[in-house]
This record gives C-alpha cells, sequence and structure tokens, in this order.
C-alpha cells in the first residue's frame, strides 16, 4: 500500500499541538459466532492495543462466541438489532428498526436480555441498529429497556438520542459496498480521516464524540484488513485516546 500518510499525520500533529484531545473507538457488525474471521479481528486488536466492541445479532448468537468473548478482553460486545432482518416498507431502503411496526418493543428488550444471558457483565449496553438505520421514536424505548447509548454511522446531529442515550457513531467504513466489497481506494479514506478531523479542529463538528472505525469482520479482503490496521496504528501513533462509547459521562449532564 502506497498512499501518502503524510497529511493525516500533520492533522493529528496540529491537534496535539492545539491541546485538542481525540477520543478513538472501534466497532465491528455482525458477529454470531466463533469463527477464524474473529480469532483474526481479536489478533489485531491486540496487536493495535485498541479494544474492538462488537456488534453481536442477538437471535442466532450462540455459546462459541460467548466462550470466544470470555478468552479474550478484546472482544467487547454490544447489542445489534434482533435477527438483522429488514422490515423496510417496499421500496425502502433495509432497516429492522427504521420505521414503527408490531413487535420492535419486545424484540429491543429481548435483545438485550439475551446477551446478558449469554455475555454477562461484558456486555455493553449499546444498540447497534442493522444497516445503520434508527427511527428516533424508538430511541425512549432503548432507554426503557436498559440501554444506554446508540450507535449507527457519520457524525452525530446532538450528543443524546433520547433523555439517558447517549449517541456514538462510527465514522470511517474501509469497505466498498456499492462496489466489489473489497477496500475503498486508501487515499479516498485518509481524506475522508482528514476531512472528520479537520471539521473537529474547526469547530464544525462535535470534538468530544469518539472517532469510530466501522469494519464487518466476516467480509474483510486482505486489503481492508491491513488498512484497518494501518489507519489503526497511525491513529494511535498520533495521539488518539481509546474510549469506549459508553464511557462518556452522564447522557442527562448538560452539554
Amino acid at each position: 500500500m502506497s498512499a501518502d500518510w503524510a497529511d493525516l499525520r500533520n492533522e493529528l500533529r496540529k491537534h496535539s499541538e492545539m491541546g485538542l484531545t481525540l477520543p478513538l473507538w472501534w466497532r465491528d457488525d455482525d458477529a454470531t459466532a466463533q469463527t477464524p474471521a474473529l480469532d483474526q479481528l481479536a489478533q489485531l486488536a491486540d496487536r493495535s492495543g485498541l479494544p474492538v466492541h462488537i456488534a453481536v445479532i442477538p437471535k442466532p448468537a450462540d455459546s462459541t462466541l460467548a466462550q470466544a468473548v470470555a478468552e479474550r478482553p478484546c472482544l467487547i460486545p454490544l447489542v445489534h438489532g434482533w435477527q438483522h432482518v429488514s422490515h423496510s416498507p417496499q421500496g425502502a431502503k433495509k432497516a429492522e428498526f427504521g420505521h414503527p411496526r408490531a413487535g420492535a418493543e419486545t424484540e429491543l428488550h429481548d435483545g438485550l436480555s439475551r446477551l446478558r444471558a449469554l455475555f454477562g457483565p461484558r456486555l455493553r449496553p449499546v444498540f447497534v441498529p442493522p444497516w445503520n438505520r434508527f427511527d428516533p421514536a424508538f430511541a425512549p424505548v432503548l432507554a426503557r429497556a436498559g440501554y444506554t447509548c446508540l450507535s449507527t454511522f457519520l457524525q452525530r446531529d446532538a450528543r443524546d438520542a433520547a433523555p439517558g442515550i447517549r449517541q456514538v457513531n462510527t465514522h470511517i467504513d474501509p469497505i466498498n459496498w456499492r462496489g466489489d466489497r473489497g477496500l475503498v481506494l486508501v487515499e479516498t479514506l485518509i481524506g475522508q480521516t482528514l476531512q472528520v478531523l479537520r471539521d473537529r479542529r474547526d469547530g464544525k463538528a462535535d470534538a468530544t464524540e469518539p472517532l469510530g472505525l466501522l469494519t464487518h469482520h466476516l467480509v474483510h479482503t486482505p486489503g481492508v484488513w491491513h488498512f484497518s490496521e494501518r489507519w489503526l496504528r497511525e491513529m494511535l501513533d498520533g495521539g488518539a485516546v481509546p474510549t469506549p462509547p459508553d464511557q462518556q459521562g452522564d447522557p442527562d449532564e448538560p452539554s
């Protein structure tokens, strides 16, 4: 990979010189079982020194995944919908919790309950909606069910999705979903990262939100694995601070 990372390093240096803190986290979606790809994910997390928050699909999740989480402190489970099935109206983009429907509230409760039974205290009460689409009407339901955080994709519009529910998103996705599902051009990904950092430095975006890398271990190509490791190393070497999404203070405290 011959991309030039110099501009990103310079931007990270500016953050440091200005005394700006850059919180960082990593989310990986669609876990249900222990697989060779999950093992590779955990090994990368160990090498990088940054835990990976795995968004687990509750209904199909099995005991092999629970065992893997128990053995690997770098794997931190979150709740990824209920069964990752789209309930969108015909013609709408895929979403499991993107529209009001009967049974949705029960599934939100059941997802958290099932994964608490599977993972115990290792589970973090963070809800990750499949396809990153979420009807805001469900946010108060999350709070009643016992969640403390909601995570989707791109910069958040507000710090809280609802009273008691912090919004902490992901921002950089290296997979070319609309193309060959390989790696997005590295220059494009560096440019996206630079834009996020500059917006934070210039006050155009919330600099307190942890900057999130979004991956999907089950479909990674070698290029995606390589880029993810390099990106994490550049960010951490540049001064980014590992920051769990659900450790952002009290969601009810004033902004």
